[in-house]
This record gives C-alpha cells, structure tokens and sequence, in this order.
C-alpha cells in the first residue's frame, strides 16, 4: 500500500466570494474550510503526509487562523505564480518514500471520506485516477457557421482528488510549465499516462461564491 501524500491546493481569494477573507479561510460550519478540508482527509487517510499549498503572503495567517482550531497536522508551503507551479512546490514538499499523491482542490470541503478512500484504492492498480461526475445540462460547441449540439453522454464534470503514483506525478511536473495545462491529469497525460475515472461526488463542491457556501452550510445541518 505504501505511504500516501497528500497536496491541499489553498491559493484562492475572496474576490467572487465577495469577502475580503481569502475564501478558504472562511468558516463553514464553525470552522475554516480548508481545516475542514485537512482534517477529511487525516480521518480517511491515518498517517499520510498533509501538505498545504498557500501564497506566500497568506501564510501567517492561516498560522495563526489554524492555532484556534482543532487542525490534523500539515506542513505549509508557498505556492506559485500558476497551480502548476503551486502544485509542484507541494510535491518537493513531500518525503521521498511517499508512493502515491493526492492533490486536492482546497476549497472542495464537502469531500467524503468515501471518496478520499475510493481514490486511494483505485492508485493501488492504476498510474492516475480522478474523480468525475456525468453532465446533467446540454451543451452547444460554437463553430464559425453558428453552432452544434455536444451529445453529453461523452462528457464529464473533473473533480479532485486527482490521485497518482508518486513516481509517475514527480516524473511529469518535471516537464516545463504549458498554458495548456488545465489540471494534474493533464500534466500527467501529456507523458502519454492513461487516466482512469472512478465516481465523484455532486457534493464534492467546488466553493466558489456566496450562494455555494449558503448550500453548503445547509448541507451540514441537514446531515446533522
């Protein structure tokens, strides 16, 4: 099984949120989200490497944020200019004998362990696994004469955590930074590594706006 690492990307603003507090800072349900989002994945994944990625300029805060709160352990690291770079600090970050990497969006709170664990055991047989969920709404691709339906049975929603052999996601944020990059399955598959999808979550929200965190605070009280 090896030893897992895990990589919380926290780089976010308060801009859409409409906050002057960095969004990941934010309370929901009584505490700030990304320890929510540390500590899902320290109760699903016993013993593995936490390492959160920050700016620079937000670390001290998030210090000092964290020392009020009941946080697993986690190692901070400053980011970069793009995630790609942000990414890669998280992975030097990371002892040398961790055999599988987890990177997460540091804002996706609601994460279950369920999926956390899903994810994990599917790296066990597979170089690269992430999570999805099916399009429920249609698309239109634009084309130059007007436009064309997008059959949605061939798409899928990405969610994270995307989840890689170390070895493979160490060899592949090798590469120089692309603009092309959207994702770590991206940076993984231009390798030529073939990605395996597992299910996602719908609640595997990616908190974005104020309405998101109002749903997800609702969320919470219903399952309590």
């Amino acid at each position: 099984m090896g030893k897992r690492g895990v990589i919380i990307v926290a780089g976010g603003s308060g801009k859409r949120m409409q906050s002057s507090l960095p969004k990941q800072f934010m309370l929901l349900g009584g505490e700030p989200v990304v320890a929510r989002t540390i500590n899902t994945f320290a109760e699903a994944l016993p013993g593995a490497e936490i390492v959160v990625v920050l700016p620079e300029e937000h670390i001290a805060m998030w210090k000092n944020l964290a020392a009020r709160f009941d946080v697993a352990v986690h190692k901070c690291v400053a980011g970069g200019a793009e995630r790609f770079h942000s990414v890669k600090a998280g992975i030097a970050a990371l002892s040398d004998d961790v055999t599988s990497i987890m990177v997460h969006d540091g804002v996706r709170a609601l994460i279950t362990k369920k999926l956390i664990i899903r994810t994990a055991l599917a790296v066990e047989d597979n170089d690269a696994v992430i999570p999805v969920v099916d399009v429920v709404d249609s698309y239109r691709r634009v084309t130059d004469s007007g436009s064309e339906i997008v059959p949605r049975s061939t798409l899928r929603i990405v969610q994270t955590p995307q989840t890689f052999k170390a070895s493979v996601l160490r060899s592949a944020y090798d590469q120089e930074f692309d603009t092309a990059f959207t994702d770590d399955a991206s940076v993984v598959e231009r390798m030529g590594v073939a990605i395996t999808l597992v299910d996602g979550e719908r609640t595997n929200l990616k908190l974005t706006t104020p309405e998101d965190m109002e749903w997800a605070e609702w969320l919470l009280q219903s399952v309590r």
